[in-house]
């Protein structure tokens, strides 16, 4: 077995998430260090009009990100609780079978994105000054997205199998070779904001092949061809499991493109100042989506294993230490947010203190409410490990329903600062749908394992 997997059905929880699930945050600093590097260097050398362009696009790539890990992310729920019960041929058939569906999905997912970008752009209100580059933008990620889809199925894989390490070292490379090509593309080739986004494509490109890399050396899935097949029950199982947090994804993500309509009818300099914010909104998030991935894995693994209460003492583990990093994380924001956004903000002094001022009073409210959001990445994700995607998705439109509602009505009663607040709304709705359906779920996880003990 490789050196890298962790059965985490054995051992303290405490120790167990926090080891699978530091990793992921490092290697979801370097991951956002993308998104970072590519605004900073945007902002300051190409001006507040590209740093709007590039926020216009945010939503529409968090979208198509989010349909290619929320199927992934299904798919490696069955192969950790395969992998937990110890059924390597049926993990071998789960993960050759996923293999034929990313594919199947990249195809779709590239030629609907290219089809619809020019379209959504302009339903969005776009402004017509950003368009172009916007437009540029998203057209090069797009056809990133093969690329995109092989790294999360690849990490998946991996993560399933409790190794949250290679992904790390994958993105650790990736991010060095990502700053080198944004400041070559953008400051010495000149290529401006496709410069950026070529760079990003190339570095995932790296990442992807370092995971498929390490796989080929895992003997345990080393895959045959007849394990590349499609059976009807496989087929819907993994989809049962990926289409869920694929649609809880997409419709958060038509949410954001509402509240992002919204906000360009508010000129440049608040968009600048909102994606100023949503740049580091990856960077409050990076522990939170790293215990989440961390209980997918842990709860998948012990529920495969037939071990209820371990899931209930590791999800009491991962609450506790979620609050604590998120309480941490925004008293940093506070002392230091005000610096940090500064790094992506140029233009005439008056342009620069304006857009400031809209953007860190967006990060000091995000930050304040925080515990809500690692409250919903741990619940949701236990959820999801014990194979349940459908509850979760009902989150997500409960998120949808709350961002968009505050998105439309708040500025009409207290101003345009009140879109601020649609992001703490969401996060709020969203716990409010996972706190009472993560005991149900229990509940009826317990009931089934004590009646298959009777039956046994």
């Amino acid at each position: 077995m490789a050196s890298h997997i962790k059965n985490m059905t054995e051992g303290k929880p405490v120790s167990l998430i926090l080891s699978f699930a530091l990793p992921l945050m490092v290697g979801n600093v370097f991951q956002q260090l993308y998104t970072v590097v590519d605004t900073m260097v945007v902002g300051k050398a190409l001006g507040v009009k590209a740093l709007a362009a590039l926020g216009a696009t945010d939503w529409l790539n968090w979208m198509m990100l989010g349909l290619i890990q929320g199927l992934t992310q299904g798919f490696a729920i069955l192969m950790a609780q395969e992998f937990g019960a110890k059924r390597y041929k049926s993990l071998r058939d789960v993960i050759g079978s996923s293999a034929i569906l990313s594919g199947i999905s990249a195809i779709v997912f590239l030629v609907g994105g290219q089809l619809l970008a020019r379209p959504v752009l302009h339903l969005l209100q776009t402004p017509a000054e950003i368009l172009d580059n916007t437009l540029l933008y998203l057209r090069i990620m797009f056809y990133g997205i093969p690329i995109v889809m092989s790294y999360n199925f690849f990490a998946c894989i991996l993560r399933a199998l409790g190794d949250g390490k290679t992904p790390l070292h994958a993105m650790i490379v990736a991010s060095f070779v990502n700053v080198g090509l944004d400041l070559l593309f953008v400051l010495v080739f000149h290529w401006g904001i496709a410069g950026a986004a070529i760079a990003t494509v190339i570095a995932q490109l790296i990442s992807s092949l370092y995971c498929l890399w390490h796989i080929r050396k895992i003997e345990m899935i080393s895959l045959k061809k007849e394990n590349f097949h499609l059976q009807l029950p496989m087929i819907r199982k993994l989809f049962l499991l990926g289409s869920p947090m694929a649609f809880q994804n997409a419709i958060i993500a038509v949410g954001g493109m509402i509240v992002q309509s919204v906000v360009n009818g508010f000129g440049v300099i608040f968009i600048a100042g909102f994606t100023a914010t949503n740049k580091l909104y990856g960077v409050l998030e990076i522990a939170a989506t790293s215990y989440g991935y961390a209980m997918i894995t842990y709860v998948g693994q012990n529920l495969g294993g037939g071990l209820i209460a371990r899931i209930r003492s590791g999800m009491r583990a991962a609450i506790g230490i979620a609050v604590l990093t998120s309480v941490v994380i925004a008293t940093m924001m506070l002392l230091f947010g005000k610096v940090i956004l500064g790094w992506f903000i140029s233009g005439t002094p008056q342009e620069v203190a304006q857009t400031l001022d809209i953007a860190f009073y967006y990060l000091a409210i995000m930050s304040v409410f925080l515990p809500i959001l690692y409250l919903l990445h741990v619940i949701r994700a236990s959820i999801q490990g014990m194979g349940n995607t459908l509850l979760p998705m009902g989150s997500g439109i409960a998120e949808f329903v709350m961002r968009t509602l505050a998105a439309i009505l708040l500025p009409l009663a207290v101003g345009e600062t009140g879109i601020f607040f649609a992001e703490i709304l969401a996060w709020a709705g969203a716990d409010a749908i996972l706190i009472p359906s993560y005991f149900v779920t229990m509940r009826k996880a317990a009931a089934e394992q004590e009646h298959m003990k009777l039956q046994e």
